[in-house]
């Protein structure tokens, strides 16, 4: 009874893979020592052995559980996560760049509510600061919010926003799209280079396009295959409908995407919930993201960027078409009646719009 107790109880704490099993082989050594307690159908010299190796083996496998998971903590992860209060359009010493002229446009009165990707903050932000009244709009209750892709095409979705800044919509958001009815109206304003970074010490420096699609399939699964070092490969991926997960998807073609590495989470409710492992900087990982958001938001020296067929991911190449991962990222909407949503695109697609697309960082598409 107190080893089912202790086995939930672990379990809710987020330790199901070790200490719930480990309780379990415990509670049997215990049963077993008790039922010879009370039947004597062992020597005593023998159950005295028996209990020395079985507390040894209890102590090594959980000193050994420990130090694999110390080890395993201490890794830096690559941050996903950006302060992004140093991209708000009024902040003092706000990283978001300004046009050199006042604009030639400027909104009052109903402002459209936008929302969008975090790599694309520091965008609308600029956006906002050259065309919005000044005043401190909350990054999560205001006209211009930061939810994240996903949250932010949901948000579109159910009319709690006017415009969202983000790549296209993965598969699952055109199914809720259509289930509600709704026509999403995409216009490109910007073109960026989807990224793949490994550990700085990788000796591997390029990889071709079959090569990353073999890697994510489960295809390859040693550095070795693709002239690196001898070590599996740890392929991380991101969460469902982000936009750098969307973006591998369709890198993938008619590959089918491999499960990636999870970790298993007993809610409190006792429901299993399947997470996405944060990307670990192992010297066998591999990770992606968007070119702007891992060079200029986090600035990892830790990591560094692979070339694809060859060609290094910088504006030059996102430019020139010579990187062959260049996607465009867009404004979207999904019929507000706002009336200012076509004159902010138009305005956007300007000579004064593009020029913030291409200060803050991004290829503008003009």
């Amino acid at each position: 009874m107190f080893g089912f107790v202790a086995v939930v109880f672990v379990s809710l704490m987020g330790g199901f893979k070790f200490y719930a099993p480990f309780i379990v082989f415990v509670t049997i050594g215990v049963i077993f020592l008790s039922l010879n307690a009370i039947f004597k159908f062992a020597r005593e010299k023998i159950v005295k052995v028996a209990s020395i190796s079985f507390l040894s083996i209890c102590i090594l496998a959980v000193a050994v559980y420990e130090t694999i998971e110390a080890y395993h903590n201490n890794i830096g992860t690559v941050n996903a996560e950006v302060n992004l209060y140093k991209y708000h359009p009024f902040a003092e010493n706000s990283k978001v760049v300004s046009l050199p002229e006042a604009s030639t446009m400027t909104l009052e009165g109903e402002l459209p509510i936008l929302d969008g990707a975090t790599a694309l903050y520091p965008l609308y932000s600029a956006f906002v600061k050259s065309i919005y009244p000044e005043k401190d709009y909350d990054l999560y209750n205001s006209e211009v919010m930061s939810s994240k892709t996903d949250e932010a095409y949901r948000k579109l979705l159910n009319g709690e926003v006017d415009m969202i800044f983000a790549a296209g919509p993965s598969d699952f958001h055109l199914r809720q799209a259509e289930h509600k009815g709704i026509e999403l109206q995409l216009t490109p304003i910007g073109k960026e280079a989807f990224v793949f970074f490994v550990n700085a010490k990788n000796p591997v420096e390029s990889l071709t396009i079959e090569q990353i699609q073999r890697i994510y399939s489960g295809e390859v699964t040693n550095w070795q295959e693709v002239g690196g070092n001898h070590a599996s490969i740890r392929a991380f991926q991101r969460p469902a409908n982000s936009g750098s997960q969307t973006a591998l998807e369709r890198l993938m073609g008619e590959k089918e995407l491999m499960t990636p590495p999870k970790e298993d989470i007993v809610s409190g409710m006792g429901g299993i919930i399947s997470e996405t492992s944060r990307y670990r900087n192992y010297k066998n990982a591999i990770g992606y993201s968007f070119r702007f958001f891992s060079t200029e938001m986090i600035q990892n020296g830790e990591i560094r960027h692979l070339k694809i067929n060859g060609v290094f991911p910088s504006k030059e190449t996102i430019r020139s078409g010579e990187y062959p991962i260049t996607s465009e990222f867009y404004v979207i909407t999904a019929g507000s009646e706002n009336p200012h949503i076509d004159t902010f695109i138009d305005w956007i697609l300007s000579e004064q719009g593009q020029y913030l697309v291409e200060a803050t960082g991004y290829v503008p598409v003009k």
